[in-house]
This record gives structure tokens, C-alpha cells and sequence, in this order.
């Protein structure tokens, strides 16, 4: 047998060794998608079907896409490092870049996330003609829903000009008929949505940039009108391979069926019961859409799987049975009941609480009757929490009842202690009267000025309804605070003669030189990079990412300077945009 073939079940040989022709894959969980995936990519090459760079491998995510590049490296002989394997965004990212010129691109093109999206829409708000979506009292307020609606028609592959098309359309037939108000309204605001959606495309445009929704749609747009580009990439992709295809959108799946052209040696992997993309804009009836566009397809069901016990997959299977009768299992009459390799094990238990607090506290005690009967170690047990922020309680749980832990989830960028000191500084200069910002800066290991003198000057201003700048600029003349220590006085003295000097660079420094310029003149660099370590080195590769940040904003604010920038950060942070740490 093929060394490629080895350990496989006869479903997923036959998935594997499909030549030519459509290829759909249902696929449940734990039954080794990816694996087929990546055995079937380097059996196409030891067979000579194809070479590595006349395979176009697309999936969801970055992680699963770098997942696949490693498998698919230690299947391969050395030296095997041209396979397209990618994300849809990664992938339409590549083609505008290698025909940026026929685009209409810069090469280097910025890609915005939407937060900086949100920063350039409200660099050039009043230049959009808007009155219901920009009110008086608050001109800011739908930025990211538009931005966002922008975003979904791309996925729905709805232009800017055909969504003005309608929207004019419709605004001609209500004022046909003036005596229903109520579509009338909604007629003017369609045309003023449609109308910032067409000025969103030239302003970015204009500027050389390209959002997140773009970065793939744009591509899209190049290989419709351009059928020699579009022929050249169906020309190389010889066999496309997709993952995760429940999750892809319809401007995706138009894509796929692009590259595909006349060949159609198109595979795809799926489970509709694992659709989790819905919200944007993931449309799982595109599985049924592709038995209805390659009839001829051969299907492939894998059950077997290989990551949990029968007990927990029948549970499973009973309550995706609620999901009927818009299953796909229930549409093309096949049967997706997974086979467990083990067949012992308990059924999942279902404890329901009031508040998540008593849920953590249970947990917790749980975890503790079990290891001190004797049978397991606390290393035996994981809590699984939908975000990092979910696990706080959990964690605070573990704490109280002395139970050790271990968090494996990434820690934002924003809350590491180096970080940190660089946003409270920047926040300080930005405002002097941000009293907590202050008091994080002033308590760092930058002017480590004593706290308990620092906490009297703080309820002091509190209790006055004073800002803590103001407090620390009058110390000496403050009667109740004679008993802060002179050492203590001293580096306040220090901490407000620099922030009234940073204070004069920000006047014509940019964010970047200006953050620069404190983390030099305080010595800060200096002392991570003086008997360098790992935790130092983590520190300055930290400051560093955050300095992108920065940059990035440089890239696409009117004005850099210190204030526009902060406004800019909580807009990322308020978003939930907290980038993981190195």
C-alpha cells in the first residue's frame, strides 16, 4: 500500500484516491477531515496528477490553514514549499497583489481591520451624504454598523453600484404610491445607505486602501473582468480543495466555481452541523447548493471517529436531531450517526445554576472531592470556557479553594504590564486629568513612587472630587497630605516634569516618536535590553507589536498625534480587538 495511505479507513482511501471529477466530503467531527485533506494533496503529487504549486488548498481560518501547510510539510519531500494552502481572505489578498497594477492597486496596499476601518470612515464622515445614519447628537454612531452592513453585502456578493441600482429602483415605486409613508422612509434611507456604500468603495479607492470585506471581494471582481487572469489561474489550479466549506459564503463559493471552470476538480469538506460562521455571513445551504451545481459529484461520508467516546456521540447526535428537518443528513438522505473507537465511557452530564458564579463554585468543588478520594490529580481535569474572559470567575474559584491552575488561553496584548504602561502614558499626555491612567503610570516600575503615599493623594482627590493631577501639581500646599514621604515628593516632582515635557513634544511629534522618546529618556529600553533575559525579551517584543498599532494608525489617520490616537485605541478595544501576545 501507499505509504500516503497508510492507517486510513476504506472511506477515507476512497476519499483520498478520488481522481478526477467533484468530490463532496461529509465530514463530523473528530473523523480526520484534515487529515484526508492533506494525504489526499500529497497523493495527487507522488501520483503525478498534479505539481505542488497546481494545488489551491482553502479554509476558514488562519490556524486551520497553518495547520494544514505543517501536515502537509512533514508528508512531503523537502523542498516541497509551494502548495497554495490558505485562508479565501489570504488567497484574494495574493492575487490583488500579483495584479495590483490591472487593479488598480498599489502592491503594498494597506489592509484595514475593521476598527481602522471605523477610523477612516470617521476621517471622512462629512463627506458622505448621510442625515438618518449621522444624527446631530451623536455623528458617530452606526460607523461600524454601516461598515459592517458594507462588509455582509461583499459577502452576499452585492456590489456598491447594484445595491444603488435597487436602492434608486425602490425609491421610483414607493414615490408611485406617496400615501404609504412608511416605505417611503425606508426607500430614503435604503438610497442613503446605498450611497455611502458606493462613496466607502471610492474613498478607499482613492486613498490606495483595502478593507477586510475587499481583500477578498475585490479579487473576485479582478477575475470576472479580466477572463485572461481568470483563465491563467484555472490554467494552474489543476485540483481545489476546500475545507470547512459550511462555513464559506456565497461570494466564496462563486469563487470556487470560477477557478474550477470546465476541469471541476473541486473537492470539498463540510458538516452543516458544524456551521459556526452564520453571523458572518457563512451560508451552510451552499453544501446543498454544491450537489445541486456539480450533480455528478461522487459523496463520501466519513463516520468513524476518531476523538471521542460512543456515549458522548450519541448524546450529540440526539440533540442536533432538533435541527431537523434543515439538516443536510435529512435533505440527502444519508446517515451522519458517528461511530465511536471506544465504546465505554459515561454520557455527559447537564448541571444547570443560577449565576456563573455559583457555577465556578461548583466546579471547583467538583474538582476537589475528586482528587482527594484519591483516584485522580488535579492535572486530570480541564474547564473549557467559550472566551478568556469567561474563565476569570472559574479562576477566582480555583484561587479560593487553593487549587493550582494553569491558563492556557493567550492574554491580550493590551494587559501585559509593558504594554500597559505604554497606553496609560500615552493616555496621561493625551489627558492629564485621566486620574486612574496617572495613577497606573505613576505607580509603574518606570517612577515605582511609594503606594501607600500614592493611595493617600489618590483618596484625597477622590474625596474632593479633584483630578489626582491637579493633587500631585499642589502637593507642598496641601495640609492633610504633610505626611507623604520627600522621597516620595521628589520622583512626583519627577513623574510631573515629564509629563509636562512630553507634553510639549506631543504639540508636533507623532504617537509614534512620542512613545519613543519616553520609553528612552525614562531609561525603560534601556533596562530591558541591559542583561537581557527571556521575560525582557518578551517585554520589548511586546512593546514592539504595540508599536505596529501605532504605525498602523499612522497609516490611515489625517493627523497622527497623540489625542487622535487614543480615541482610535478604545475604538479597538471597545470592538474587542486585543491582539494575542508573542
Amino acid at each position: 500500500m501507499d505509504k500516503v495511505l497508510e492507517g486510513l479507513n476504506q472511506e477515507q482511501i476512497q476519499a483520498v484516491t478520488h481522481k478526477d471529477g467533484p468530490l463532496l466530503i461529509i465530514a463530523g467531527a473528530g473523523t480526520g477531515k484534515t487529515r484526508v485533506i492533506t494525504q489526499r494533496i500529497a497523493w495527487l503529487i507522488n501520483q503525478g496528477l498534479a505539481k505542488t504549486d497546481e494545488i489551491l488548498a482553502l479554509t476558514f481560518t488562519d490556524k486551520a490553514a497553518k495547520e494544514m501547510q505543517e501536515r502537509v510539510d512533514i508528508l512531503m519531500p523537502y523542498g516541497y514549499t509551494d502548495i497554495w494552502i490558505s485562508t479565501f481572505h489570504a488567497f484574494g489578498d495574493r492575487i490583488l497583489r500579483e495584479n495590483a497594477l490591472v487593479a488598480g492597486l498599489n502592491p503594498d496596499f494597506k489592509v484595514l481591520a475593521q476598527p481602522e476601518a471605523a477610523v477612516f470612515f470617521r476621517e471622512h464622515l462629512f463627506e458622505f451624504t448621510l442625515d438618518y445614519y449621522r444624527p446631530l447628537a451623536e455623528p458617530t454612531r452606526f460607523i461600524e454598523a454601516l461598515i459592517s452592513f458594507f462588509s455582509r453585502a461583499k459577502d452576499e456578493d452585492i456590489c456598491a453600484s447594484e445595491y444603488l441600482k435597487y436602492a434608486q429602483d425602490f425609491l421610483i415605486q414607493t414615490k408611485a404610491n406617496p400615501q404609504d409613508l412608511a416605505n417611503l422612509e425606508l426607500a430614503v434611507q435604503q438610497m442613503e445607505v446605498a450611497s455611502a456604500y458606493v462613496k466607502y468603495q471610492e474613498l478607499l479607492a482613492k486613498e490606495g486602501l483595502v478593507d477586510f470585506g475587499n481583500q477578498f471581494y475585490l479579487s473576485l471582481e479582478l477575475l470576472r473582468a479580466h477572463p485572461l487572469i481568470l483563465k491563467n489561474y484555472q490554467t494552474q489550479f489543476k485540483y481545489i480543495l476546500v475545507d470547512e466549506f459550511q462555513d464559506t459564503n456565497f461570494a466564496q463559493f462563486q469563487m470556487v466555481k470560477l477557478l474550477t471552470g470546465a476541469k471541476k476538480n473541486i473537492t470539498v469538506v463540510a458538516d452543516d452541523d458544524q456551521c459556526i460562521y452564520r453571523w458572518r455571513g457563512a451560508a451552510y445551504s451552499n453544501v446543498l447548493n454544491f450537489t445541486q451545481e456539480y450533480a455528478q459529484a461522487k459523496n463520501i461520508t466519513l463516520i468513524q471517529n476518531y476523538r471521542s467516546t460512543q456515549a458522548i456521540l450519541d448524546s450529540a447526535y440526539q440533540l442536533i436531531q432538533y435541527n431537523n428537518p434543515e439538516r443536510f443528513e435529512v435533505k440527502a438522505k444519508i446517515n451522519k450517526h458517528l461511530i465511536g473507537l471506544v465504546k465505554d465511557g459515561s454520557k455527559p452530564e447537564h448541571l444547570h445554576f443560577d449565576t456563573h458564579s455559583a457555577e465556578a463554585d461548583a466546579v471547583s468543588k467538583i474538582i476537589e472531592d475528586k482528587v482527594s478520594l484519591g483516584k485522580f490529580k488535579y492535572r486530570n481535569f480541564a474547564i473549557l470556557v467559550r472566551s478568556n474572559s469567561d474563565a476569570q470567575g472559574f479562576i477566582q474559584s480555583l484561587n479560593m479553594q487553593n487549587i493550582p491552575w494553569q491558563f492556557s488561553g493567550n492574554q491580550g496584548l493590551y494587559a501585559r504590564e509593558e504594554v500597559k504602561l505604554c497606553i496609560n502614558f500615552l493616555r496621561v499626555i493625551a489627558n492629564p486629568s485621566d486620574s486612574l491612567s496617572l495613577y497606573y503610570l505613576v505607580s509603574s516600575e518606570v517612577y515605582k513612587v511609594n503606594l501607600a503615599d500614592l493611595t493617600l493623594c489618590n483618596h484625597f482627590a477622590r474625596r474632593r472630587n479633584l483630578a489626582l493631577y491637579s493633587v500631585l501639581c499642589d502637593l507642598g500646599k496641601i495640609p492633610e497630605l504633610a505626611q507623604v514621604q520627600d522621597e516620595t515628593k521628589e520622583k512626583i516632582r519627577q513623574v510631573l516634569s515629564d509629563i509636562e515635557k512630553f507634553l510639549q513634544v506631543s504639540r508636533d511629534e507623532t504617537t509614534g516618536r512620542l512613545l519613543y522618546s519616553f520609553l528612552t529618556d525614562t531609561g525603560y529600553l534601556k533596562y530591558l535590553t541591559h542583561n537581557p533575559s527571556l521575560e525582557k525579551e518578551n517585554k520589548i517584543q511586546n512593546i514592539a507589536k504595540f508599536f505596529n498599532q501605532v504605525r498602523d494608525f499612522e497609516l490611515v489617520a489625517k493627523e497622527d498625534r497623540v489625542i487622535s490616537f487614543i480615541q482610535h485605541l478604545n475604538l479597538l478595544i471597545d470592538s474587542g480587538d486585543d491582539p494575542p501576545t508573542v
